[in-house]
């Protein structure tokens, strides 16, 4: 069973820094190739998605988060970050984590954390 933890959300002023953290337990990072992925949802809102990154380190991100935002992955440690800088108050949401595992082609198992809360104050 492959369960997922966030941490890292908090109270931050605008213009300043988060960094959220998933950590997955289980062996999802030895399946073939694993798209790892960061969603942000407000309330009355559809979830949205934020960054992503592939097995092989191609990313993806927003548009609205484009040159503030990182995501990057440490496999040894079975875990995925989300460097958030020059946040705005836009950027409140709950953040969640996904993992999608494959195998080639086929959708192994869809994973998700809990989610974790992100507030910019002005």
């Amino acid at each position: 069973q492959v369960q997922l933890v966030e941490s890292g959300g908090g109270l931050v002023q605008a213009g300043g820094s988060l960094r959220l953290s998933c950590t997955a337990s289980g062996n999802i990072f030895n399946i073939e190739s694993t798209r790892w992925g960061w969603y942000r949802q407000t309330p009355g809102a559809q979830r949205e998605l934020v960054a992503a990154i592939t097995s092989g380190g191609i990313t993806n991100y927003a548009d609205s988060v484009k040159g503030r935002f990182t995501i990057s992955r440490d496999n040894d440690k079975n875990t995925v970050y989300l460097q958030m800088n020059m946040l705005k108050l836009e950027d409140t949401a709950v953040y969640s984590c996904n993992a999608k595992a494959f195998m080639s082609t086929i959708l192994l198992g869809d994973y998700w954390g809990q989610g974790t809360q992100v507030t910019v104050s002005s």
